[in-house]
């Protein structure tokens, strides 16, 4: 009777591929949480007017001259946000003090 639990050598690792390299390919190593963003990415995340990712729709700049061109699926941050124009930092509200609320 065959296990499921064999060891044996019959079965192929992914680095026995020709080139010495496992056969997966190099987009994985770029879409992992460690891989740093590029500068555009980051800067695109920072603004004002990106969407995020909901539901199957992925993130997208909704600025009103952006939209048209680049729609919410088709959207590409190296295309656009390196030098937008458009771009606005996104900022969190500051903590007001009692003394703010004074007449």
């Amino acid at each position: 009777m065959a296990s499921n639990f064999n060891n044996s050598d019959t079965h192929a690792s992914p680095t026995d591929s020709p080139t010495g390299r496992a056969d997966t390919p190099d987009d994985d190593v770029a879409n992992t949480p460690d891989a740093p963003l590029s500068d555009a990415l980051t800067r695109f995340r920072a603004c004002r007017w990106m969407q995020p990712a909901e539901d199957s729709s992925p993130e997208f700049c909704t600025h009103r001259e952006v939209k048209p061109y680049a729609g919410s699926s088709a959207f590409d941050a190296e295309a656009w946000c390196p030098d937008c124009t458009f771009y606005k930092l996104r900022r969190v509200p500051k903590k007001r003090s009692p003394d703010d609320y004074r007449y």
